[in-house]
């Protein structure tokens, strides 16, 4: 039994599989949080597509979910697999290649 009158839930429950579709060509991404202290992004790039070397002006993790692709780090090349993390602190150069559609999970902490 609950009561009418409940604050919203401290907790976020989503089927991340569900939230975006492996595109045919180029990316997508969603924001799925964005407070003061947290952003988190779920980007889906089809098999050749990716980002650029950039960086990020807040400390980050990367999170392979589905896919394989070719990442950079600095100066390391890291082969991303599902259940690959990469955590890096701001400003740190960073690139990603999709080799098949690869779903990730991008943290920023602000």
């Amino acid at each position: 039994m609950t009561e009418q009158n409940n604050p919203e839930p401290n907790y976020i429950v989503k089927q991340l599989a569900d939230e975006l579709i492996l595109p045919e060509s180029g990316k997508q991404s969603k924001v799925l949080i964005d407070t003061p202290k947290t952003k988190v992004i779920l980007f889906t790039f089809a098999a050749g597509g990716g980002l650029a070397e950039h960086v990020a002006p807040y400390d980050a993790t990367i999170q392979i979910l589905s896919g394989a692709a070719r990442l950079t780090v600095g100066e390391e090349f890291v082969a991303g697999k599902p259940g690959t993390w990469i955590q890096m602190v701001a400003k740190t150069p960073h690139s990603i290649q999709a080799e098949t559609p690869v779903m990730m999970l991008l943290t920023l902490v602000k």
